[in-house]
């Protein structure tokens, strides 16, 4: 089913190459440059990486230590009976251990820091469906407040014809100071209207902006969704299946029960192999005369053998510690629960508000055509004394209001198509086949780190990845694409001849 998605959405975007250009630019675009740019996605990757070196440092228990250790010793005072101190020393030590068995500690704690490798990796699966559905919303409202500034530019040039012919029929006699009152109170309210629309439109493009990382240029129709269910339980049980961020609840909760035999090592023996070596050099201060017979000035010693240890009272930590890794696990436990219902939840109603959007998205369509027939209907019959100005005015208010609530559906129901596939999984970048680049691979990381055992060992200093949008022009209101034919209508014509054009003289 990924497979399909990956395809339908090349196949959609790539049915719209050939009009780039004048389509401008893409969803998939949008995408690709939010995920190489967006700094939330980076710092995740960059958060996995860290859980990686988990894996590492639990292992490093399990390794030799090696250690040395040096002193100078100058005796400034001696005792009277000090015969065979020095006036000053050398020394050094060498120590190494090796643990041979810890209690399983160290294999529960690598297990632990393993499975918690897993959880990171579906945590980042989870930022990625999440960033893209940033995207999808905010590639969709820029497309949606765009459409609503030009159809209240639209509905404010219609007025203000209406307005001037309602002004001619005045001074002619033919209509009253309340008819010219009520168009000059719509135009006003109209003008008040494209204000706020434009300044909604300014805030999605500024959103846009912190999400993808550049201003949006002229966005092209987002392609269809493929693969969306036609059932809420087999969208339902596809999250079940695929949800990342119930995986990574899963994992938690198997590391948290590793957590609890982990803590119980604490209370086993421990057994290491331990060796070590000395060497002392007195500086040639120890001189035979203080001793009456002559001793090295310098020596070596060398020592094996095994440690074992026993635990017998430890004050109660031990207990304290398997307890508080057992709360631990029960609360990973009710996680996964908590993260089952909210996935089942977000399923849901993710699939009803798209299909009520798609309702919705009908209806709509309905009511512009109806509205239309509605509004030249009103203007003939003004025409012949039937109709008034009020009416026409409420009749183009509704044309209005109903084409903004289609473009409005139409944004909903692919945010909330995309939302349903996100729930379900299948909202990541190997899902979208993304071709910006090589994607990003968390395994290559966790290889590279997995078995390196090297003390002096470090990555380069860490770079900003994520672009500053600091530099990027503040937005403005101006749309320069072309409305919707299904959108679009003729500027108010005078109402007492409708078959006239704008300029078509009384």
């Amino acid at each position: 089913m990924a497979g399909g998605w990956k395809i339908g959405l090349a196949l959609s975007v790539g049915s719209m190459a050939l009009a780039s250009a004048a389509h401008g630019q893409t969803l998939r675009e949008a995408m690709v440059e939010a995920y190489n740019e967006n700094p939330n996605l980076a710092g995740e990757r960059a958060n996995l990486r860290a859980i990686d070196e988990g894996v590492p440092l639990a292992r490093a228990d399990a390794l030799p230590n090696l250690g040395v250790q040096g002193n100078f010793i100058e005796n400034v005072v001696q005792g009277q009976n000090a015969f065979l101190q020095p006036d000053r020393a050398l020394t050094a030590n060498l120590n190494a251990s090796y643990p041979i068995y810890q209690g399983g500690r160290v294999r529960n704690s690598v297990a632990a820091a393993k499975t918690r490798v897993l959880a990171g990796r579906a945590n980042l699966r989870s930022a990625e469906a999440n960033l893209f559905s940033d995207v999808v919303a905010v590639y969709n409202d820029v497309i949606r407040d765009e459409a609503i500034v030009q159809l209240n530019q639209q509905n404010v040039r219609g007025l203000e014809v209406n307005l001037d012919a309602t002004s001619d029929r005045f001074e002619v006699g033919d209509l009253t100071r309340t008819d010219v009152a009520q168009s000059e109170a719509r135009l006003a309210v109209a003008r008040g209207q494209l204000r706020q629309a434009e300044a909604t439109l300014i805030g999605s493009r500024e959103n846009y902006i912190a999400v993808v990382g550049s201003a949006p240029a002229t966005l092209a129709p987002p392609p269809p969704l493929p693969n969306l269910p036609g059932d809420p339980q087999v969208a339902v049980v596809t999250a079940l299946n695929n949800n990342p961020a119930l995986q990574a609840a899963e994992r938690n909760r198997d590391a948290a029960r590793i957590d609890v035999s982990t803590a119980r090592a604490a209370r086993l023996p421990q057994l290491d192999l331990v060796a070590g070596g000395n060497y002392f050099n007195y500086l040639n201060t120890l001189t035979s005369s203080q001793i009456g017979t002559s001793v090295p000035q310098t020596g070596t010693a060398a020592q094996a053998g095994l440690g074992f240890t026993v635990p017998l009272y430890q004050g109660g930590r031990p207990a304290a510690q398997v307890r508080q890794a057992q709360a631990r696990q029960g609360v990973a436990i009710e996680q996964v629960t908590a993260t089952e219902r909210n996935v089942v939840a977000q399923a849901r109603t993710a699939f009803a508000a798209w299909q009520s959007a798609l309702r919705v998205i009908e209806a709509s369509e309905a009511a512009v055509d109806a509205n239309r027939l509605s509004l030249e209907g009103v203007r003939a019959e003004n025409s012949v004394g039937n109709r008034t100005i009020i009416e026409i005015l409420n009749a183009e208010q509704e044309l209005l209001n109903s084409q903004v609530q289609l473009v409005t559906a139409r944004r909903d129901a692919y945010v909330a198509g995309f939302a349903l596939l996100a729930s379900m999984g299948r909202a990541e970048a190997n899902d979208l086949g993304l071709d910006g680049g090589a994607l990003y691979d968390p395994i290559t990381n966790y290889e590279r780190v997995d078995k390196r055992w090297i003390d002096w060992d470090s990555d380069p200093k860490p770079q900003p990845v994520g672009t500053r949008t600091v530099d990027v022009p503040a937005q403005t209101p101006i749309v320069n694409k072309a409305l919707e034919p299904d959108l679009q209508r003729p500027v108010d014509t005078d109402p007492a001849n409708p078959s006239g054009g704008v300029n078509t003289p009384r």
